[in-house]
């Protein structure tokens, strides 16, 4: 059978669900996913030439990695050749692209240093989303930024912080779209402080002035990102999950949960319906924890789906902001990639393929023994035909097609690196 036939009878099976599988695609079609830049070049960037640091670490060394703005773009259009969509890029402020003998430290950062990106993205119809860049840097100080008690490294990353506001403000009015500005800082400590509060007290005075300047909110979306722990901060995190809900909920900013910023036993999935019900949007970065590690490549696996469930079953697509966050130097960075994009929109088709209604009638009736049998036997569905429907129709390698052009993209691109 071919691609069309198989979707045929597929979508007369999800119709005996009352499930409208056309509708499906539709939808998936304009759902807009915030690619990282980061997985092109191990979160190196171009504004220095140090190691990574900031309670982050990027492991292997697999060859291909990118190491300038126009290796990093090339490697990126090739991501967007087998993705299905129009989306964004998230861009990270140590991507900032200077002229030749050109210079501006992270808190002069001007539009102009990130123009060659609009153009990139004009050219594609892609629009930016950004992140400040606390980390891997001189002023990081004994693992603080914003919340350190040296004042020169506060107010550094203070301007810092301003600096990236204004350049997502561009972003927005030259591409016609607002731009999410997330913000996230390493700081923290190794070992049990003697004081909690006093670190937390200056990281909320230090947004409160990152956010005192006046910037049009209807552009710039700004966002707070948590997370339980880092590599050399391991016993306390200033920026927890208890400081950024509440610091979002009270200044009118979004939350941003990161699926692999909480501890082991904790489900981002189960937290999107509590906060849909006390925040009118939120965002999310989506990646796979493994134990304590967080930013592994994003599969198709049953947390991955609950999360894309939350969001469907919620009709919350336009209340929740998605973007990608991983970085694995261990294998080929474009697969990586195409695999995550990919498989954060097969978790969105799956979401949109399910007859949430039907499932929630049995659920409210306590008819738990059917919603069980009925969960079960929906993981055997044929949702994969849908899929390869979506990406023929899309003009989109179909299932493993795409890994035949990647290894061409290595053979012929990356391995000349």
């Amino acid at each position: 059978m071919t691609t069309l036939q198989r979707y045929e009878s597929t979508k007369e099976i999800y119709r005996k669900l009352g499930v409208d599988t056309d509708e499906a695609i539709r939808k998936l079609e304009n759902i807009s996913i915030s690619m990282h830049c980061w997985q092109g070049d191990d979160v190196t960037g171009f504004d220095q030439n140090g190691p990574l640091t900031g309670g982050i670490q990027t492991t292997g060394n697999y060859p291909g990695k990118a190491r300038t703005p126009e290796e990093l773009m090339a490697d990126i259009d090739m991501v967007l050749s087998l993705v299905p969509g129009k989306h964004k890029i998230n861009l990270h402020a140590n991507y900032a692209v200077f002229k030749e003998g050109e210079f501006a430290d992270r808190d002069k950062l001007e539009p102009k240093h990130f123009s060659e990106w609009v153009g990139f993205a004009r050219k594609r119809g892609l629009g930016l989303d950004f992140n400040p860049t606390y980390f891997s840097h001189k002023m990081v100080k004994d693992n603080l930024t914003l919340s350190s008690p040296d004042k020169e490294v506060r107010d550094f990353w203070i301007r810092h912080g301003q600096a990236c506001i204004r350049i997502s403000e561009y972003f927005a009015a030259e591409l016609n779209q607002p731009c999410l500005m997330n913000i996230w800082i390493p700081d923290g400590y190794k070992d049990i402080p003697a004081d909690r509060l006093s670190p937390r007290a200056r990281f909320k005075n230090s947004l409160d002035e990152i956010l005192a300047i006046d910037y049009d909110k209807s552009k710039v979306i700004v966002c707070l990102e948590s997370k339980v722990f880092g590599i050399g901060v391991e016993s306390y995190t200033v920026g927890s999950a208890e400081f950024t809900t509440n610091y979002a909920a009270k200044n009118g900013i979004l939350s941003l949960m990161d699926n692999g910023h909480y501890h082991p036993t904790e489900m981002v999935s189960d937290k999107i319906s509590a906060m849909l019900l006390f925040h009118d949007k939120l965002a999310l970065h989506i990646t796979r924890p493994v134990r304590w590690d967080s930013d592994h490549v994003v599969l198709l696996d049953d947390e991955t789906k609950e999360i894309a469930k939350e969001i469907i079953r919620n009709d919350a697509l336009d209340r929740v902001y998605v973007g990608l966050d991983f970085f694995d130097a261990s294998i080929n960075r474009v697969a990586a990639w195409t695999i995550g994009m990919r498989n954060w929109q097969k978790a969105l088709l799956y979401a949109l393929l399910c007859p949430h209604e039907n499932l929630a009638k049995l659920q409210n009736e306590d008819r738990m023994t059917e919603l069980l049998a009925f969960q079960e036997e929906l993981k055997m569905y044929p949702a994969g035909d849908v899929w390869n429907y979506f990406c023929q129709k899309n003009n989109i390698p179909e299932k493993e097609d795409w890994l035949a052009k990647v290894m061409q993209y290595e053979e012929v691109v990356l391995s000349k690196r």
